[in-house]
C-alpha cells in the first residue's frame, strides 16, 4: 500500500509558504502513484474511483488554490478513467458543482443520462451529489484540465436548473464563457502574490463570473443579485477595454454603446475605481507601449508606430503621454530597457 502520510504534511507546509498548493507524482514510487493520486483527487475534489492503463508509469501534477469557499485547481495527468458511485456519494458529498474547462488533450463525462466529448477550449459541468463516469481520451499524452469548485447553496440559481447542464458541452470562447475561460486560465499563476484580502475578492469575481455564465446558458438571469449583475458587466468592460485598445476612437460612447447602457452609467461604474474611463484607457495603452518598447523582437519597430499599434492618433499625442507619466521620452525609455541601464518608474 501506498503511504499518504506524507502527503498531508507536505501539503500544510507548502500552504503556509504560498496560498496555492502544488502535488506532484514524481516522488512517489512508480507502483504506487495512481493509488496515491486516486487518494489525493478523492481529498482535493470528491471520492471517484480511479483506472489507467498506464499505472505502471502514471504522472500527474496538480496545483490548487482556495478562494474563500470556491477552489481553482489544475490538473495534468496520464489518461485514465474514473466513476463515481452511489458508495461514493454516501461516503463524501460536497454539494456542489465542478466547471470543468479543458486545456489540452480530449475527455468524455457521463452524468444523469447526458454524455459529451470535450475538447481543448471545452466547458462542462458536473454535481457531486450524481454518478458519473469520465474518461481522459488517450492520444499518447497528458490530458490538462482545470477545476472550479462551487458550492450549491453559493449559487443564486435553482439547483434542479443547473443540473440542466451536467455533462453537456458549453461554449467557452465568447462572451462571458471567455470571460471565465480567461480568469481560470490566469489565476494561478497570479494568485501566488495575494494576501488573503485579495483572494477573496478573486472568489467573489470567480463566483459572479460562472453564475452569470450558468444563468445565461439556462436564461435565468433574472435570479441574479444586482451587485453580481454590476461585477460581472464591471468585467465584461475591462476585457472589451482591452481587446480594442488599438482602435484610436475607443472612447465612453463607443464602451457604453457596445454593452447596452448609458454614458452615465458608465461613468457611474467607474465612480468607485480610482480612475475615470478615459484615464483607465491611456494607462493600458500606455503600459502597452511601454512593454512593446522593451522588447527586443520589436527593436525595429519605429516609436511613432508603436503609439499608432496602441490607439494614439499621432507619435507626438504618445510621446507626450508617454513623458507625462514615466518622466522620460519613449525612446530613451527604448534605449534604457534594452542596455538593461536602471529601471524607470512612473512619476
Amino acid at each position: 500500500m501506498c503511504d499518504h502520510s506524507y502527503q498531508s504534511s507536505w501539503i500544510h507546509r507548502t500552504i503556509e509558504q504560498s496560498p496555492v498548493v502544488s502535488v506532484s507524482t514524481d516522488s512517489v514510487p512508480k507502483k504506487d502513484r495512481l493509488l496515491w493520486w486516486t487518494h489525493m483527487t478523492g481529498h482535493e475534489v470528491m471520492p471517484t474511483s480511479l483506472s489507467s492503463d498506464h499505472a505502471d508509469d502514471f504522472h500527474g501534477r496538480a496545483h490548487s488554490v482556495d478562494l474563500a469557499g470556491v477552489r481553482i485547481s489544475e490538473y495534468t495527468a496520464s489518461p485514465l478513467a474514473g466513476r463515481r458511485t452511489p458508495a461514493h456519494i454516501r461516503r463524501h458529498d460536497p454539494d456542489g458543482y465542478q466547471i470543468v474547462l479543458v486545456n489540452e488533450g480530449a475527455v468524455g463525462l457521463e452524468q444523469r443520462r447526458n454524455d459529451t466529448l470535450l475538447d481543448a477550449g471545452d466547458f462542462s459541468v458536473f454535481g457531486s451529489s450524481h454518478p458519473y463516469v469520465t474518461e481522459f481520451i488517450d492520444a499518447g499524452r497528458p490530458v490538462g484540465l482545470t477545476l472550479m469548485f462551487l458550492p450549491r447553496d453559493a449559487l443564486p440559481l435553482p439547483g434542479a436548473e443547473v443540473d440542466r447542464l451536467l455533462a453537456h458541452k458549453l461554449p467557452a470562447r465568447t462572451g462571458t464563457g471567455a470571460l471565465l475561460a480567461g480568469y481560470l486560465s490566469s489565476l494561478l499563476e497570479h494568485a501566488a502574490g495575494c494576501d488573503p484580502g485579495e483572494l477573496s475578492r478573486l472568489g467573489s469575481i470567480g463566483l459572479d463570473l460562472a453564475a452569470a455564465y450558468l444563468a445565461g446558458r439556462l436564461g435565468l438571469q433574472r435570479h441574479l443579485p444586482a451587485e453580481s449583475r454590476y461585477r460581472t458587466l464591471a468585467a465584461r468592460i475591462d476585457a472589451f477595454i482591452d481587446h480594442h485598445l488599438g482602435d484610436p476612437e475607443l472612447g465612453p460612447s463607443g464602451i457604453a454603446a457596445h454593452h447596452h447602457i448609458s454614458v452615465r452609467t458608465l461613468h457611474l461604474l467607474f465612480q468607485e475605481r480610482p480612475e475615470t474611463v478615459s484615464a483607465t484607457i491611456r494607462r493600458r495603452r500606455l503600459e502597452r507601449c511601454r512593454a512593446d518598447l522593451a522588447d527586443p523582437r520589436l527593436r525595429g519597430r519605429a516609436i511613432g508606430e508603436v503609439g499608432l499599434r496602441w490607439g494614439f492618433k499621432s507619435g507626438a499625442e504618445f510621446s507626450r503621454a508617454f513623458r507625462a507619466v514615466y518622466g522620460m521620452s519613449p525612446r530613451d525609455h527604448r534605449q534604457q530597457a534594452l542596455d538593461g541601464a536602471g529601471q524607470d518608474r512612473p512619476a
